[in-house]
């Protein structure tokens, strides 16, 4: 409708809320989009309205058809009677409406337009989409605004680009609805993605620099660097949906975003996204429930990797597959690996998903090659065999598919004996090692045995010293003929150690 205004009419709307009527047409058209955009409230619309329906029945009256070169395409131009969608805010709606994808007006589809703050028409020519990378973690259920380019609006390094857009009733009552992941956090979210602006492929998210996201009147956090051990090495940042729900309005009122941003030559485009946060747990659970891959096909791929190739000299009979998990060296409880690695070995899916949920690689641990959640695969034959294998850490495939376990050696432990001196004793020597001493002969034909005196080792030499100084002050009429001898006990064997 502001596009098919002449200037009498942007002057008669720009100046019924305050602002500069002066300027040339295109000035006027950009003033009164910008003001579309910034302060939409019935009351402008209803002024648009009056506007739009004035000119068009004076050109009613007077049998001419409207201007057709001051109007945008059929195509393009919305119904009159979707503006009282807006001047309700869409209250008394009893049907759903899904984001830019109803003919009437829609915050997220008039706004993305002008993201950037300029009235542009859309092209006629279709442009290929900015495409964005799946997310595992995040399960898409409206898209707000489509990757729309950061378009700069000056010379300077540092750019502001705002942002329009309400949340429909629906919207509003999923995230309200939605659990909390952790206090203050829902699992219903609206996030705001950035990445290049490159058609060829699905990007992943990548910052720009100096970059800051404004939500309304306060600045939402944006993930910071990762440090850094390695010297030389630049700190990198995770690129991960930025989550704006706690500061956005959730109501009918509008809510302005402003995404500021480093000028240094490349093209970003941004989205806006409503979807739902998955878990580790749930991820895992969506697995064991269409990820796991029959025991006789991974026995089958069995045969296939130890098949005898013709062309090989070496023959290979049979590969060796470890139980122990290599992200946490535990034993396996869910085996898994993507499809497209070519190893047996698998790892645990339980600590792959909750490591990717802390910070995202999807790397295989194993051949450091990309295992994307929609790749992986739970190896079924393996489960069976964790089952039934419950006392070795590694089994091993053979030829025709079947396995055998490969139990590791016990490590000896040579502990020192400590010898056990006797005396006294007509045998003499040492214990054996369970500190039994050897049988002694019998003296009167029984099979008794002969006590024997026992060294105490244990007593150091001054104890030893001190006892004997005290035995000398008793009986000092022998201190000559008598020779110094070791304390004896009459009791059993006592070790020396």
């Amino acid at each position: 409708m502001v596009m098919s205004f002449r200037v009498s009419d942007l002057q008669m709307l720009l100046g019924s809320v305050g602002r500069s009527k002066s300027g040339l047409k295109h000035e006027l058209v950009t003033r009164a989009l910008q003001l579309v955009q910034f302060d939409c409230s019935p009351e402008l619309f209803k002024k648009i309205k009056e506007i739009y329906e004035a000119r068009h029945s004076i050109n009613t009256d007077l049998g001419q058809p409207p201007q057709q070169h001051q109007q945008p395409p059929p195509t393009h131009r919305p119904p009159p009677e979707a503006l009282s969608l807006h001047s309700s805010y869409d209250r008394s709606s009893t049907v759903p409406r899904t984001a830019l994808s109803t003919p009437n007006i829609d915050y997220p589809s008039l706004y993305g337009k002008y993201l950037n703050g300029l009235g542009r028409l859309p092209l006629k020519s279709m442009k290929p989409e900015v495409r964005l990378v799946k997310l595992p973690f995040y399960t898409v259920l409206d898209e707000l605004l489509k990757p729309t380019e950061l378009v700069p609006q000056n010379n300077e390094k540092l750019q502001e680009s705002p942002c329009v857009f309400a949340l429909t009733p629906r919207q509003v009552e999923l995230i309200r609805t939605s659990r909390e992941l952790q206090p203050g956090v829902k699992s219903v979210q609206v996030v705001l993605r950035i990445c290049y602006t490159d058609t060829s492929c699905p990007q992943e998210d990548q910052y720009p620099p100096n970059i800051a996201v404004k939500v309304n009147h306060s600045y939402c956090s944006v993930p910071g660097y990762y440090p850094s051990n390695k010297p030389g090495v630049e700190p990198k940042r995770p690129c991960r949906p930025i989550n704006l729900t706690h500061l956005m309005y959730l109501s009918s009122a509008t809510n302005r975003i402003t995404v500021i941003w480093g000028n240094y030559g490349k093209s970003y485009s941004v989205g806006l996204f409503l979807v739902r946060q998955m878990t580790s747990a749930e991820l895992l659970q969506r697995l064991k429930t269409i990820g796991i891959k029959h025991p006789e096909l991974c026995k089958a791929l069995v045969k296939e990797k130890l098949r005898l190739d013709p062309e090989s000299e070496i023959a290979t009979t049979g590969v060796r597959v470890s139980l122990i998990c290599p992200l946490v060296k535990m034993r396996l409880s869910v085996p898994c690996r993507a499809e497209t690695c070519a190893h047996l070995q698998c790892f645990d899916a339980v600590f792959y998903l909750q490591m990717n949920e802390k910070k995202p690689t999807w790397m295989c641990p194993v051949c450091d090659k990309p295992a994307t959640y929609d790749q992986l695969m739970i190896d079924g034959l393996l489960s069976k065999i964790l089952t039934e294998c419950e006392d070795a850490d590694e089994i091993e495939y053979l030829v025709d598919g079947s396995w055998c376990p490969i139990k590791a050696e016990k490590e000896r432990s040579y502990s020192p004996q400590c010898p056990i001196l006797v005396v006294g004793g007509s045998t003499g020597g040492t214990l054996d090692v369970n500190g039994v001493p050897p049988p002694a002969p019998s003296t009167n034909g029984e099979n008794g045995k002969v006590p024997a005196d026992v060294v105490d080792l244990t007593l150091d030499s001054s104890s030893s010293e001190e006892e004997e100084e005290e035995e000398d002050d008793d009986e000092d009429d022998d201190v000559g003929s008598r020779r110094k001898r070791p304390r004896l006990y009459k009791k059993d064997l006592a070790s020396a150690c």
